[in-house]
């Protein structure tokens, strides 16, 4: 992939799967600050017009 400007990393765009589901690329940097892996399970929530993704849990 190109270098991108600083202030453009961030931008990203929705892309749609052949079922028809959207999906959105994470910045594999912030993905390797968290810590995590290919087939990890994640927590997506709506929140107004905000979408907060967090690490899944198993209840204990």
């Amino acid at each position: 992939m190109a270098n991108r400007k600083q202030e453009e990393r961030h931008i990203r765009k929705l892309s749609k799967t052949g079922g028809g589901s959207m999906y959105v690329t994470l910045p594999i940097e912030q993905v390797r600050e968290l810590g995590w892996k290919k087939d990890q399970k994640v927590v997506v929530e709506k929140r107004g017009q905000t979408f907060t993704i967090r690490d899944w849990k198993e209840k204990a």
